[in-house]
């Protein structure tokens, strides 16, 4: 299954507070205004949060799915190659933990009520 931008997009939108905008010349996803992903690569892939020790792990494990942009190398975001990616869970499960690192912990702790 090779998954799209339209995939990613579909996903984030269900998630509580989630808005769609548009800068640095590609689509940006924030959750109650705080960015949490992006689109580039006309969307063939994602950025995400990730701390930058679990980032780095990832790229060692799995240097064809995800990698670090130059520009990003010293913040806690890392790329994922949308085709390199499993399944369908594996996306959403990458994007739900984007997702809960910007949420302020007041939209987090009502999810677990």
């Amino acid at each position: 299954m090779k998954l799209t931008g339209e995939d990613v997009r579909a996903f984030v939108l269900s998630l509580p507070e989630t808005a769609e905008q548009f800068a640095w010349g590609m689509p940006i996803f924030k959750v109650a205004g705080r960015l949490f992903l992006t689109l580039p690569e006309e969307e063939t892939s994602m950025a995400v949060r990730c701390p930058i020790i679990d980032r780095d792990e990832l790229v060692q494990a799995e240097p064809a799915k995800f990698w670090i942009a130059d520009h990003e190398a010293g913040n806690a975001w890392v790329r994922v190659r949308l085709a390199a990616l499993d399944d369908r869970a594996e996306m959403t499960a990458i994007i739900t933990d984007s997702w809960q690192l910007a949420a302020p912990r007041a939209l987090l702790e009502q999810g677990e009520r």
